[in-house]
């Protein structure tokens, strides 16, 4: 029930805000579900104008957006993911290993479009609103523009997904992006035959999706404080709860 007190001036209407929590719950990391029906460019065109509109530090909007059609390139890309995966295997223990291998962690090949998002950390020069004493905000807002895109490219019925097994400078090698260039993500997109009711590794039981109510603290790092904020932790567990049942946001 609405709230008759609550400020409502800059509120959504409930569908509009219905349809965002509908995009953020049912976003998945897309594998190996991708179609080869193309993707059209006035579509395309939204989700990186999604992406281009992400908050950024200081405004200084550090993105690219470097588009991969060609299959040459998207081999050279699936190449340095390969030799990457490999090493990867060998870092987990023997039963780990196994389930790790069964995983499809990419789709660099299969989708239509790959996309590269990078950020140039020398953009907007040396001093930076907001990022004087915190260099690396530069990189949080890139993936800030990551997030916008993969919420739009949902909406949109398009599945995204994040390919981050890569030496860096490989990456950059297939892509002839210059040294100082940040690769921050490699997202492969396109139409799919459908999207996972749950996220893939909570479904093969690779690790659970973590209880809220053990991550909220309250004014001091550790302090739980239930007696205090017993009604929002009890809200917390109750939309968890709703959402591990039904697999998406409770209305």
């Amino acid at each position: 029930m609405e709230n008759p007190t609550a400020p409502q001036a800059q509120a959504f209407s409930a569908a509009d805000r219905a349809a965002v929590y509908q995009a953020i719950f049912s976003r998945r990391d897309v594998r190996g579900q991708f179609l080869p029906t193309p993707v059209p460019d006035d579509l395309l065109g939204r989700v990186l104008m999604a992406a281009h509109h992400a908050p950024s530090v200081g405004f200084m909007q550090p993105w690219n957006f470097l588009l991969v059609r060609s299959d040459e390139v998207k081999q050279r890309v699936h190449d340095a993911f390969a030799e990457a995966n490999a090493e990867a295997a060998l870092m987990f223990p023997d039963a780990k290993r196994e389930i790790y291998s069964k995983f499809k962690l990419q789709g660099i090949v299969e989708s239509p479009i790959n996309l590269c998002i990078t950020c140039d950390r020398s953009r907007s020069g040396p001093v930076v609103i907001g990022r004087t004493h915190m260099p690396t905000m530069d990189l949080y807002s890139s993936v800030c523009a990551v997030q916008n895109l993969w919420l739009a490219a949902r909406a949109e019925g398009l599945g995204v997904g994040w390919v981050s097994i890569f030496h860096e400078k490989a990456l950059q090698e297939a892509l002839g992006i210059p040294p100082h260039i940040v690769p921050i993500a490699y997202l492969c997109i396109g139409y799919v035959s459908h999207f996972k009711d749950r996220p893939e590794l909570e479904k093969a039981g690779w690790l659970p999706r973590l209880p809220i109510k053990d991550l909220v603290y309250f004014e001091q790092w550790g302090d739980a404080d239930l007696d205090q904020n017993s009604g929002l932790s009890a809200a917390l567990a109750e939309m968890q709860a709703a959402i591990q049942e039904k697999g998406v946001f409770p209305k």
